[in-house]
């Protein structure tokens, strides 16, 4: 693992401004997020925060906030946002050297509204394949070395088969060294065994066993019966 500790470093804070009024932000910077695997899945509602705190993560580690890997940060002139500036890393054993310097870090950040943008800068020329090869060419071109990897749902491109291949990419990741931090609301991706999962919502972060997940409860009762609820929005 790299980070065995994120925080957001914060003398004082105004909890009616935004981030700070989100709740899992607001715990960010009060006790902070450990890390207890090398693989970490934010889920929750849309409007949780979790795609909030998973770009303050990436900025904090020096990734840009449109996204791509550490070598391009800064490149798209967007300025950090309020958390991004202030959050800070405790190092696990095996990333204290990359912690220590900005040159040493490694990493990439795949958000789903700029993913393509971001491959495009990166050398993929995703214009000569669909977005979720896209996506795919970035998982196996660039998920290659020790690093944080930080994804805002990535399933959003990706078909069944695909996420499963991602999970391919993220535990031969790990198993080199590497760490990631995803944003999901997929139960498929959230399936990987070992991984650490936290919910995100109203009442800031906690840990939750997969099977017992709202977004695996509610998909498991769908596709058992579909009407139950579709007759309560048609």
């Amino acid at each position: 693992m790299i980070v065995d500790r994120a925080y957001a470093h914060l003398a004082s804070l105004d909890a009616e401004e935004w981030p700070w009024s989100v709740p899992c932000v607001r715990e960010l910077v009060g006790d902070g997020l450990r890390f207890r695997s090398a693989v970490t899945f934010l889920v929750g509602e849309n409007g949780s925060g979790k795609s909030t705190l998973v770009e303050g993560l990436a900025e904090g580690f020096g990734l840009d906030s449109w996204g791509g890997s550490h070598d391009w940060r800064h490149s798209s002139h967007r300025p950090r946002s309020a958390l991004g500036e202030r959050v800070r890393f405790d190092a696990a054993p095996g990333g204290r050297a990359m912690l220590r310097s900005w040159a040493a870090r490694k990493g990439f950040f795949l958000r789903a509204e700029t993913a393509l943008d971001a491959l495009d800068r990166e050398g993929f020329a995703p214009d000569s394949v669909s977005h979720g090869e896209g996506f795919l060419a970035a998982f196996r071109g660039k998920f290659l070395q020790p690093g944080l990897y930080v994804l805002d749902e990535p399933e959003a491109a990706l078909s069944f088969t695909s996420c499963l291949e991602l999970l391919g990419h993220i535990d031969s990741l790990v198993k080199q060294g590497g760490q990631v931090i995803c944003a999901t609301h997929s139960p498929l991706l959230t399936a990987l065994p070992g991984a650490d999962i936290v919910e995100v919502g109203d009442h800031g972060m906690r840990r939750v066993a997969w099977e017992n997940l709202a977004l695996v409860e509610h998909w498991r009762r769908y596709l058992d019966d579909p009407q139950a609820y579709l007759r309560h929005i048609l």
